[in-house]
């Protein structure tokens, strides 16, 4: 867990992170799943999160709603962010419609990326 954040975004891959990195302005963990989620790394997540604001922001495709479907019910809690399904992929999306979609969540974004 890094010190002082009290949220997290969970993204599948390393792309995805990279994509949104700099959208936010907030300081805000980043995790990925690398796509799949072992029980160990869903242990890991959980002692990550404990007490903190989960977001989870996947890809809109089938993978991804597989993962999306196994975090509702290991974080029921956690608030599930949604890009457009014609872009498919979180790291494929527009960074004007991500920071959006973050803002959406009250996630503090730079705003030069919202036009």
């Amino acid at each position: 867990m890094v010190e002082g954040m009290d949220k997290v975004i969970i993204v599948e891959g390393r792309s995805d992170k990279k994509r949104i990195e700099n959208i936010i302005r907030e300081p805000i963990e980043i995790i990925c799943t690398n796509g799949t989620l072992s029980v160990a790394k869903l242990d890991e997540i959980i002692d990550a999160t404990f007490d903190r604001d989960v977001y989870i922001l996947v890809d809109s495709d089938d993978a991804g709603d597989k993962l999306r479907k196994q975090f509702r019910r290991e974080f029921p809690e956690a608030e599930h962010l949604y890009i457009d399904r014609s872009y498919r992929e979180v790291a494929a999306a527009p960074r004007n419609h991500i920071a959006t979609v973050l803002l959406s969540a009250n996630i503090d974004i730079n705003t030069e990326f919202l036009v």
